[in-house]
């Protein structure tokens, strides 16, 4: 007599365990995720920056002045860093740059500078890489009137009404704010 045709049983599948290099990968993906998130809410226009309207007047480095007054009507760049911040560094030439190329279409570009320096010191940081926009330093207290600013870079893009839109921290600002501040220019 033969043995009935038994199937075989079936193979056990690995069981997926939480392991510390998973948790570790999971935790990487979420800091990512959360810090990209307004980079990428820039681009595709969605609004990241609350909605806040900053009342401010700042004595500028060059002798003149940075006012949300004054500065109604255009479609504002506020950038806050610091002159020991790397990452500050390699975005000031693209600030620059953004500055130049919508200069013409009404947007401004300002730095307020959280160092603890002598403004001529300061200013000789901004001559040595030519950077010719506004700037001012300012205290915590400018930080608080945006909202709050957790890392340096961190970037504003204020409407022509002076209404915040888009908030972004590290220096991929420059990328991500471009497809913003054409969309704000647009707009009339």
């Amino acid at each position: 007599m033969t043995a009935p045709l038994v199937p075989p049983a079936p193979s056990p599948q690995p069981h997926r365990r939480l392991t510390v290099w998973n948790l570790l990968f999971l935790v990487l993906w979420l800091y990512l995720l959360v810090r990209l998130a307004p980079h990428l809410a820039a681009v595709v226009g969605i609004e990241t920056g609350g909605g806040g309207t900053p009342v401010f007047t700042y004595p500028a480095l060059d002798g003149g002045v940075i006012s949300s007054e004054t500065l109604k009507g255009k479609v504002v760049l506020v950038n806050f860093w610091a002159t020991w911040c790397p990452p500050c560094r390699v975005e000031m030439p693209l600030l620059q740059r953004m500055a130049d190329r919508h200069r013409a279409e009404g947007l401004v570009v300002i730095g307020l500078s959280m160092d603890l320096d002598p403004p001529e010191k300061v200013a000789a940081f901004l001559a040595e890489r030519d950077i010719r926009y506004p700037v001012a330093i300012v205290g915590r207290s400018a930080e608080q009137l945006f909202g709050g600013v957790r890392g340096y870079p961190t970037s504003f893009l204020l409407d022509r009404a002076g209404r915040i839109r888009q908030k972004a921290m590290g220096p991929l600002a420059m990328a991500s704010f471009e497809p913003a501040v054409r969309r704000l220019l647009s707009e009339k």
